[in-house]
């Protein structure tokens, strides 16, 4: 179980630009249908022994509130704590017999259950997540064992300074809006949290419209389709009275937030601007950008020799930056954009030099590129899309997260098209 942030990640441009044209590769089709619930169905056969199958829902901690912040994430370490008809050691007794892998995570937009099994175990996956969704006991004791687990949990997040960052990035980039919230929840908030608050998010939050059973692999879509019918046809299409929820909007403020610690032998930054919300027409422009900036890490050599310039400026720069990774975060209505970088707090005094090279290089794109640069950037773009489908259970992430965020799945043709017809 892990928290996500929706971030797409830039991959090593020299292997990029050897290996893609403008041409995208085969793609098996995506099969869509919908229950009388509105639940929907998405599946690509991609053929050999293994599949996917999971459950892709529309929420997460930016639908909370306040006063359960943290709730999503609670749930979802619970759904693993027994059912109705299955303990805690019976489910994992199972999934391990099919020698499969059951897994779940929670971000800001989305909570996600999947399991990764053999192709005749399709069937008997499909009903063990229907029962972990739909029949979980969720006991106050349970909840209360839990509570120590998350806490820890906690404070494991707390020591990975680039998850601290991105937190701190979000509250001060949507202040006193959805998105300022963290996925884990302040510590009162876990402390408080009954079985009865889950109870009443499951209510609320998990209905069939907001649902996407995704799967990839070793499928067949009208087996899907009966399986779901069966198993997930009678999930709620809205909410009890009273149940419903206001969907507010994340508005971007800006902000400046520093914390000062010179134990520390690294400093991390996070500079960011608004960026785009998964729909905008010119998303895959800023996804584009973010490739033209390149990366950056100490630890290997090269660096210097990129078509990037930032990143070649920050490799010839002795300012002791140890990485640089641009970062391009869409939500559904808003978006982040910018650069992660950490510095040798040994040479703290060349921070303002640093964040000057960032800066500029930013401006710098908003007049144009070379044709060979963005020929390289669409290359290395095209080669992070492909490596985001690579497998089942990556390929199923990108049915379900797209099936969610656009209505539609977005064929690789259309991409590569898409990115193809940007110009400088």
């Amino acid at each position: 179980m892990a928290m996500r942030r929706a971030v797409t990640r830039t991959l090593p441009r020299a292997a990029a630009a050897r290996s893609f044209s403008s041409m995208a590769p085969a793609q098996q089709p995506t099969l869509v249908s919908t229950l009388p619930n509105q639940l929907r169905i998405a599946s690509e056969s991609t053929g050999g022994e293994t599949a996917t199958v999971g459950m892709w829902i529309d929420t997460g901690s930016r639908y909370e509130t306040d006063a359960n912040n943290g709730v999503a994430h609670f749930l979802e370490h619970l759904a693993f704590k027994g059912t109705s008809k299955r303990s805690q050691l019976q489910l994992e007794t199972e999934i391990e017999n099919m020698g499969g892998h059951l897994n779940a995570y929670t971000s800001r937009e989305q909570t996600v259950y999947y399991a990764k099994v053999l192709k005749k175990d399709v069937p008997q996956a499909t009903e063990l997540l229907s029962d972990i969704l739909t029949n979980s006991t969720f006991s106050q004791a349970a909840v209360e064992r839990e509570r120590d687990v998350i806490l820890r949990e906690m404070e494991e997040v707390e020591s990975i300074t680039e998850e601290v960052i991105f937190d701190m990035l979000h509250e001060c980039a949507y202040v006193g809006t959805p998105l300022a919230r963290t996925i884990l929840g302040p510590v009162a908030n876990i402390k408080s949290i009954s079985a009865e608050d889950i109870k009443s998010y499951i209510g609320t939050h998990y209905t069939a419209p907001r649902m996407v059973f995704a799967a990839s692999g070793a499928v067949e879509h009208d087996q899907l389709v009966d399986l779901a019918a069966e198993h997930f046809g009678g999930v709620q299409s809205e909410p009890p009275p009273g149940a419903a929820f206001e969907d507010a909007p994340s508005l971007f403020t800006g902000a400046d937030v520093r914390d000062f610690n010179d134990d520390m032998e690294t400093a991390h930054f996070a500079l960011a601007f608004e960026g785009l919300k998964w729909t905008d027409p010119d998303i895959f422009s800023l996804m584009l950008c973010q490739s033209l900036l390149g990366t950056y890490d100490a630890k290997k050599s090269g660096g210097e020799l990129t078509s990037a310039k930032l990143a070649s400026d920050l490799a010839k720069l002795d300012a002791g930056v140890k990485l640089m990774q641009p970062f391009c975060t869409c939500y559904t209505d808003t978006g982040l954009f910018g650069v992660y970088f950490e510095m040798a707090m040994a040479k703290k005094e060349h921070v303002d030099d640093t964040i000057g090279t960032i800066q500029e290089e930013l401006v710098a794109l908003t007049t144009g590129t070379t044709d060979d640069d963005l020929a390289t950037a669409k290359a290395n773009l095209k080669y992070n899309l492909m490596m985001q489908m690579d497998g089942t259970s990556p390929n199923a992430e990108e049915i379900g997260r797209q099936m969610l965020v656009y209505g539609r799945r977005m064929s690789l043709a259309e991409t590569f098209a898409r990115v193809d017809a940007i110009e400088s």
